[in-house]
């Protein structure tokens, strides 16, 4: 027996006891400990006071983000119970606060329906925080417990009387020692509580950001629901309908609701939510409803004898297209796939939203037939263009153009096969590309050149964007196919990171626009599972003798001035574009995985329905939504070249 087998004993197992399992691994409670679980935090409390909304006890949220980086929410629900529990023999506000699995989401006698299933939420909010405080006024009375880093600093407090409102207020600064150079984005707590509101009809939430820079505040309120969601997603598109189709129903103790309307664009926008979660991956809610439009839509359409042929019936893509619906279902027992909770499993719902979607859809049709007329119309020019689109590719794939045995000449491809392991860098310009093709570690960093700017896909449909070459030739590299994310064949993906390495100038960014546009449409799958990422060239390299230095930013290039002791003997080269630089400062600044930086992009829960809604503004038709978003946010932007 070795020394290292001798060692491993029965001392060596560890038990974490209270929240220490939380702080040991967090990534295990709120996804990660970057920006994304940063946010996660607040949601977790939000979620709370809206569980509350849901069980018809609160009708007002505020959410402040303090100007020491704190943040506050406060609502008027019951407020969390204080009294002593009868087994554990201390506050029930202690024990919601500092034990994981401890809650009232568990007793449908408090919660019919919550968000909330797992009991971990607030808690790990309070183990991941340096300082916690929570506030809670009950039958006119205030109490307070305060916390560090998960554990109690004092038994609860009972403050005496007050004239306030039942409710709980907690206010926790998030640990630097876990969120490391992190912030609160004021734009992104905004779309999560703008979406909550429009899920929850009359609710009024507010946030408040104290923060000295950027004083500012928003306020949600209503009263059409989901309605009006859509009507806000649809805001800068052609609609084929007046207004949206409204459907609210409840079957075996499961509330559905659906609102949804046609446009003149070529891609569908489905957002659909579980008890005011949003389930991006989908699951048995949606698939529901996909089934029930498909099937409603294709047998109006053969009743009425909108087909010419008999025989002939729509398709799942062709009836989406220019679709954009909400789907809003309230389930008792929701089963997620794990405690981020996006995809449910409950298979009783595909059956739910199925039936009353099909039955309250067929009777809107028959009481609407010149809508109902425009609908099928619009379905049946989809399936038009994706007989065309089906076409367009199998002739290139007769031309090679897209069979993954004959990849494109420009591509400098990897020797490593693992996609795991291999990086596939999108350079603009041949330059460039040559540079990165000389600089780049050939076993795992393939290189492929794009000229000028591929076709915007917001405003084109699928037939028209695989007849693009260079973007016949993106797809051709990276191995998956395009159009609605089913088609993507991920198990084909040659790449685990995909990086776009474009200039510092407007050109650049506009090729990086209409790239992430491309990805987002036809490919949105590799974007959700984080596979695209954005590269950071520098601005400047700053010479003083022997000295090297490189900065990405013009502050940046002044501390690096300032520590030189001003610009004497300094020389300063502004990079115009990548292929300035030679292969070893491509590689050394850019490449290098050891020195590099590239911005992961991600799209999660609380940024769908906005980054929809983002590219549409920016690469659709609408002239006047685009000249109003420049002018609300010109000023964010720096090293404008033009």
């Amino acid at each position: 027996m070795t020394t290292v087998e001798q060692q491993y004993s029965a001392e060596k197992i560890q038990v974490l006891k209270g929240l220490e399992a939380v702080r040991k691994r967090p990534a295990m409670y709120i996804g990660d400990t970057s920006v994304r679980g940063l946010h996660h935090l607040v949601y977790e409390v939000v979620d709370n006071s809206i569980d509350e909304a849901m069980a018809g006890y609160c009708d007002n949220i505020e959410v402040f983000i303090n100007s020491d980086g704190s943040i506050t929410v406060a609502d008027n629900g019951r407020g969390i119970p204080v009294d002593e529990h009868p087994t554990e023999k201390r506050s029930a506000l202690e024990i919601v606060m500092t034990v994981l699995h401890a809650g009232g989401k568990f007793d449908r006698s408090s919660y019919k329906v919550s968000g909330g299933l797992h009991g971990v939420g607030v808690s790990v909010v309070n183990a991941l925080s340096e300082w916690c405080s929570v506030e809670v006024v009950r039958d006119k009375k205030l109490y307070k417990q305060e916390y560090c880093r998960g554990i109690p600093k004092s038994l609860v407090e009972d403050l005496g009387s007050v004239k306030r409102k039942n409710g709980t207020t907690t206010t926790f600064m998030p640990d630097k020692e876990i969120f490391k150079g992190t912030r609160y984005s004021y734009a992104t707590i905004c779309e999560r509580l703008r979406e909550l509101a429009f899920l929850n009809k009359k609710l009024y939430i507010k946030i408040f950001d104290k923060r000295e820079e950027s004083e500012r505040e928003e306020e949600y309120y209503y009263t059409g629901g989901i309605v009006e969601f859509v009507k806000y997603l649809d805001e800068n598109r052609t609609l084929i309908q007046p207004k949206p189709i409204y459907i609210e129903k409840e079957r075996e103790d499961v509330p559905v609701e659906i609102a949804l309307q046609y446009n003149d664009s070529y891609n569908e926008n489905i957002h659909t939510f579980v008890n005011n979660i949003n389930t991006i991956e989908g699951g048995t809610h949606l698939i529901g409803f996909k089934t029930a439009l498909t099937r409603t839509l294709n047998n109006y359409a053969l009743r009425n004898n909108l087909f010419k042929d008999a025989n002939y019936s729509l398709a799942g893509e062709d009836v989406r297209e220019g679709l954009t619906a909400v789907l809003s279902v309230k389930v008792s027992e929701p089963q997620f796939e794990g405690q981020t909770k996006t995809k449910l499993g409950n298979s009783e719902v595909k059956g739910i939203v199925e039936t009353v979607f099909g039955e309250s859809l067929n009777e809107y049709l028959e009481e609407n037939p010149g809508i109902a007329k425009k609908i099928i119309e619009k379905c049946l020019f989809s399936a038009r263009a994706r007989d065309a689109a089906r076409k367009a590719k199998e002739l290139a794939r007769r031309k090679n153009a897209l069979d993954s045995g004959s990849l494109p000449g420009k591509l400098a491809d990897c020797s490593i096969k693992d996609p795991k392991l291999c990086e596939l860098y999108l350079v603009e310009g041949d330059s460039a590309g040559g540079s990165a093709k000389q600089g780049r570690d050939r076993r795992y960093q393939a290189i492929l050149p794009l000229r000028g700017k591929i076709l915007n896909v917001e405003k084109t449909r699928l037939d028209k964007v695989l007849a693009n070459e260079e973007i016949r030739t993106i797809i051709s590299a990276i191995g998956v196919g395009a159009g609605v994310d089913e088609e993507l064949e991920m198990d084909n993906l040659r790449y685990g990171k995909i990086i776009i390495m474009t200039d510092a100038d407007v050109d650049g960014a506009h090729i990086r626009t209409l790239l992430l546009t491309f990805f987002f449409r036809q490919m949105r799958l590799l974007v959700e599972r984080g596979h695209i990422y954005i590269a950071q060239p520098p601005l400047y390299r700053i010479q003083k003798g022997k000295e090297e230095f490189y900065a990405y930013n013009d502050d940046e290039r002044d501390e690096i001035l300032r520590r030189l002791n001003g610009s004497k003997g300094v020389n300063i080269q502004r990079y115009k574009g990548l292929g300035e630089m030679n292969p070893d400062q491509l590689w050394s600044t850019t490449m290098d995985p050891e020195k590099r930086t590239v911005k992961r992009i991600i799209l999660d829960e609380a940024t769908a329905a906005s980054v929809d809604k983002t590219f549409n503004t920016l690469m659709g038709d609408a002239v006047e939504p685009r000249r109003l978003f420049i002018e609300q946010n010109a000023r964010y932007v720096q090293n404008l070249d033009v």
